[in-house]
């Protein structure tokens, strides 16, 4: 008798050349071995691999930070849901999809439409380059300072803009000497220096930002 084993779709984006990388992720392949989704591009790669607890640790590229991000799920919510969107921990962009094919791929056009409106007439090229010269959060402390006053801030409100409502859809950027918050709908930003340790403290005490 053949079971039929349980199986999921995974796709990324590239951060190198801005392809989208998607896979089928079979039950019984991952509870073997690690799996490794490979850019046809050798720039990156997504790695999954299930614990003892039966738990999916995922290792994501990101192509707004200079390192991968990690995300552990269970193997039951890996392999069954229908769409799972997993975002970068600091702009918000989503960077992984899991789920059933039609709904990865169509989720996929999304988020490429999203980031075509983003970047303009800037080519992806220019945002992989920016990705891996940023210089800025050597310090994890700082980043950690600064993303938690910004999300703070946010769940609370007190994130405004020139929208309508005084309140929009944000973008979370990290360059190189700050962080960007730029509103996707009226096109307000606003760069929160991050050159120094001082620079994080002494926002801890902000409360208010107000997009120009």
């Amino acid at each position: 008798m053949i079971l039929n084993q349980k199986q999921t779709t995974v796709a990324y984006r590239c951060p190198h050349c801005g392809c989208a990388v998607m896979s089928l992720v079979g039950a019984f392949a991952l509870s073997a071995d690690m799996i490794r989704l490979k850019c046809p591009c050798g720039g990156s790669d997504l790695t999954a691999v299930m614990n003892k607890e039966k738990k999916v640790r995922l290792s994501i590229p990101c192509y707004l930070c200079p390192s991968p991000h990690t995300v552990t799920v269970s193997s039951q919510m890996f392999f069954d849901t229908q769409l799972s969107t997993f975002p970068c921990p600091y702009s918000g962009m989503p960077i992984c999809f899991v789920g059933r094919q039609e709904n990865v791929q169509a989720a996929l056009n999304e988020a490429e439409a999203e980031l075509r409106e983003l970047l303009g007439e800037t080519e992806f090229s220019s945002l992989a380059a920016a990705r891996t010269s940023r210089n800025a959060f050597t310090d994890p402390q700082i980043m950690d300072i600064v993303m938690y006053v910004i999300h703070d801030l946010q769940a609370e409100g007190e994130i405004t803009c020139l929208c309508p409502d005084r309140h929009g859809d944000y973008l979370v950027e990290i360059l190189d000497d700050c962080v960007r918050i730029t509103c996707k709908n009226c096109r307000a930003s606003k760069d929160i220096p991050t050159d120094s340790l001082a620079d994080a403290n002494a926002f801890l005490h902000c409360t208010h930002i107000d997009l120009e």
